[in-house]
């Protein structure tokens, strides 16, 4: 089920809200707004608003069973890259990031933000369909300017159709593959990545993989490889 609400202040911040209140959101709801007046990112970064584009919150419960829940940020990255391919075709250059960016030759298309309330996880998508904004710290792209014009609505129905396929898999177990699947979609091994670390400062390295349960690996200079569970990682060289 999609919901539609011409605004709001935060899709993701509403869900929390509902299931901090104790309502039961059950997987496959979406809550996509045609305006958001406090959306964000990643770090309380403020997303773009911007009319036409695509901003949507949807919820996964997680149980004992499931793999670990940081990983449900590179189910729904392969997701929305498969979303955007059966769309708009093969862009140049289109990639994932770690942990949950989609680029357009270096240019930020997509973002994703996972908030968690107990066994649920709220998972917040923004997309540039229409506008992209202009950020300070990065270039960003909208679908549009590309000329890949695609309706919000008819992108949003396409979404929940791959998020509840790959949700499913993930509750299946099927974690291992859509790690493959991920890998195959994003920067390639060997990119240098920079990441900004609170005790060791900024680390530089090679992109080398995920480990099993998603955490992004560089290979230093040294030669050491350091796993990277979280922080702002930017693409350095390849």
């Amino acid at each position: 089920m999609i919901e539609t609400v011409a605004e709001i202040l935060s899709t993701n911040s509403a869900l929390l809200a509902r299931l901090g209140g104790g309502e039961a959101i059950g997987e496959g709801y979406w809550l996509v707004a045609d305006r958001q007046s406090a959306g964000r990112g990643r770090a309380g970064r403020q997303w773009s608003d911007g009319h036409g584009n695509f901003m949507g919150s949807t919820v996964a419960s997680v149980g004992a069973d499931d793999p670990p829940a940081p990983t449900l940020s590179l189910v729904a990255g392969v997701a929305l890259h498969r979303t955007l391919e059966a769309l708009v075709g093969a862009l140049p250059d289109m990639r994932l990031k770690w942990p949950n960016d989609v680029l357009v030759d270096r240019a930020k298309l997509a973002g994703i933000l996972l908030e968690r309330n107990g066994d649920a996880v709220v998972v917040g998508i923004g997309v540039n369909l229409v506008q992209a904004p202009a950020l300070p710290d990065r270039p960003t792209v909208a679908l549009a300017a590309l000329g890949r014009a695609v309706s919000r609505d008819v992108f949003a129905a396409a979404l929940a159709d791959e998020w509840h396929a790959a949700l499913s898999l993930w509750h299946r177990q099927g974690w291992p593959a859509l790690r493959e699947d991920w890998l195959a979609r994003a920067h390639p091994r060997g990119t240098l990545l920079s990441v900004r670390d609170r005790d060791a400062g900024v680390i530089i390295g090679g992109f080398a993989g995920l480990d099993p349960d998603g955490a992004a690996l560089l290979r230093l200079a040294d030669g050491e490889r350091r796993a990277i569970h979280a922080g702002d990682i930017e693409l350095v060289g390849e």
